[in-house]
């Protein structure tokens, strides 16, 4: 497989500028709300600097986001020992305000042995290529569906309904490093396109936002949704999933979905 470039690349003046994998699948002019998390996780992890590890992102999805260009913007509101918090947002290049988060940050302590729950991940080698769970799409640009590796457990494949699914995603920036949380991002605002009750020809389902909790940091690498969406007859819908890496559960996602019929 070609090496996918990455999500975004970074104007000298600091505006991020979308490659294709960051395309959407709804316009062949705006970016997938995942690539963007990365960036808003991505703004409020230098903000916060390190010693604390991004433990929640809530982020609101005003408008839809240009591949043109954005800019992002962070501000701590909280950082105390234990905690700290943010606001972040992101700007088109006429100052309009398109996406609007908020992130907890915790620090770690080391408590030794603690009684958990175990819970496996699904098998990442008994896993078989497929396409991405939402398909085409409303157009035939590159875009983040047509150029992610993605893998089925067995059991599940390409239809409605909901499903487990493995992600492969490039880096988010050109010429950095990704953070485990910033890697998880893109996987996290799938959950409504890996679960979809009826395909994108037929029903639309955007989310207007996304809030992504995790509880341990995420290995780097292959990672897996276990999703499903309910859709309602008043035209909402939610998108819930549970987050994995190989080792086992890492966190969840939930999303509002936005339902509108094709045509």
């Amino acid at each position: 497989m070609t090496e996918t470039p990455c999500f975004f690349h970074q104007r000298a003046d600091g505006v991020f500028v979308g490659n294709d994998p960051a395309r959407g699948p709804w316009s062949e002019d705006h970016c997938h709300a995942g690539p963007v998390a990365g960036l808003v996780a991505r703004a409020a992890e230098v903000e916060v600097g390190p010693g604390k590890v991004l433990t929640r992102l809530t982020m609101d999805v005003l408008r839809p986001v240009p591949l043109a260009g954005i800019r992002v913007a962070a501000e701590t509101t909280r950082h105390t020992k234990t905690l700290a918090t943010t606001r972040v947002t992101v700007h088109d290049l006429d100052d309009l305000l398109l996406v609007q988060a908020t992130t907890m940050h915790l620090s770690e302590r080391d408590l030794g042995p603690v009684p958990t729950p175990e819970v496996a991940a699904p098998k990442i080698e008994e896993a078989t290529p497929g396409p991405f769970a939402i398909g085409t799409g409303r157009h035939e640009k590159p875009n983040f569906a047509r150029l992610l590796e993605a893998r089925y457990p067995p059991g599940h494949g390409f239809g409605p309904g909901p499903k487990t699914l493995w992600l492969r995603t490039p880096d988010l920036v050109e010429g950095e490093e990704t953070s485990p949380v910033q890697g998880i991002c893109a996987l996290a605002d799938c959950g409504n396109g890996i679960s979809w009750n009826q395909p994108t020809s037929e029903m639309g389902f955007m989310n207007t936002d996304l809030t992504l909790q995790i509880h341990r940091m995420p290995e780097p690498g292959w990672h897996a949704s276990e999703a499903i969406s309910h859709w309602q007859s008043n035209g909402i819908g939610m998108s819930q999933a549970v987050l994995y890496d190989t080792k086992g559960p890492v966190g969840t996602a939930l999303q509002t979905l936005v339902l509108f019929p094709a045509g």
